[in-house]
């Protein structure tokens, strides 16, 4: 229940955070895709911890094993089963937490919803879930680059008060991976730094968002009226560990302006192609592409776990105070960058099948 995502391409994640592993099993992945453990390798490695100062120190190799759908090199068409094994979880540093709640934590409703809960690192609430998401990421991203042409590509775009300028148009995967931060402009990059690291000497978290952009997608992906392509991007994205809002092209922006102004006119080259003057829509008209980027923005929390102590209340509902012990991110948005793509990833490969089964039976 929860666990499943997508419905072509399909994918399960399973695992707690605490558990003797994490991982993903995908099913209905096309066969003769080549795909490399060392492909699905760099991605977890862009969101493993321990990666850099700014990010949790917990030391976790997150080597991936591929132990089914593979051979050579080379997909089969059967389900895709990868495992990574959990080598550094401090469970004692939880201790506090078999009694007492973390304020703006999953620990309260678990524990009302299922009566029970993996309070050592927050189990399935925990972010190290997103392993088996960025796994499967890899797979869709491969399958979306050599069947389809279509690549995603994430990046900082704001931490707290701080605002970088990237072009969405020209923006690489180099220029994101250029600093720890994968923050495409370089100044701003260098405050943001700055700016984490002030926030994690004061045992505090900052949030802040990830841009991304989908090109190459062509016209016609997505379904609607409740498949819309934007409506299951928001479901990905939303789906993500401290995710708190989602914006597709002008977003909220759109709403200062005039429909005069946010119209994307259409206008066809000497060869017929349509393409619009602007991309206020994001790429998405109607729930489907229309051939221009998808652009989109998603909202990240601060981390919740801080090293203030703040009122709680224990299990049996009696008022007390916590601190937060362990590691943990001060912002979570360098490490979620190869997240946002995993699923953006795994949306648009879901609907390249479905619309290539459209077309067959058309």
């Amino acid at each position: 229940m929860g666990n499943t995502f997508g419905t072509l391409f399909r994918v399960t994640t399973f695992g707690e955070s605490h558990g003797p592993a994490v991982g993903c099993v995908i099913d209905g992945c096309p066969s003769m895709l080549e795909i490399s453990v060392e492909e699905i390798q760099y991605e977890l490695d862009r969101r493993r911890p321990g990666q850099s100062s700014i990010v949790t120190q917990r030391k976790e190799g997150d080597r991936v094993e591929i132990l089914s759908g593979v051979l050579d090199g080379v997909t089969l068409g059967t389900p895709i089963a990868m495992l990574v094994r959990n080598e550094d979880s401090r469970s004692k540093d939880y201790d506090e937490l078999r009694d007492k709640f973390r304020p703006s934590h999953a620990d309260y409703t678990y524990q009302e919803k299922y009566g029970i809960r993996a309070w050592s690192g927050g189990g399935r609430s925990s972010a190290r879930e997103t392993i088996g998401r960025v796994a499967a990421g890899a797979v869709a991203k491969k399958l979306l680059t050599t069947k389809f042409g279509v690549e995603t590509i994430a990046w900082v775009d704001s931490v707290g008060d701080l605002i970088a300028q990237v072009d969405s148009e020209t923006v690489s995967t180099s220029d994101v991976e250029s600093n720890i931060v994968r923050c495409p402009d370089q100044s701003m990059a260098s405050e943001m730094l700055t700016l984490i690291e002030a926030v994690r000497k004061e045992g505090d978290s900052i949030g802040g968002v990830v841009g991304c952009v989908a090109r190459g997608v062509p016209t016609g992906w997505g379904v609607p009226v409740f498949d819309k392509l934007e409506a299951d991007l928001a479901k990905a994205l939303m789906s993500l560990p401290a995710s708190k809002g989602f914006e597709i092209g002008s977003g909220f922006s759109g709403t200062r302006m005039r429909g005069s102004a946010h119209n994307d006119p259409f206008r066809a080259d000497e060869n017929k192609e349509v393409s619009t003057s602007s991309n206020n829509s994001g790429g998405i008209q109607g729930g489907i592409s229309n051939g221009m980027p998808i652009t989109m923005r998603v909202a990240f929390k601060p981390v919740a776990t801080v090293m203030h102590e703040q009122e709680t209340v224990t299990v049996d509902h009696e008022n007390t105070t916590i601190r937060g012990r362990g590691r943990h991110d001060p912002c979570v948005l360098p490490r979620a960058v190869p997240m946002v793509e995993a699923m953006v990833a795994l949306v648009l490969a879901n609907h390249a099948l479905r619309q290539s089964v459209y077309i067959t039976n058309s």
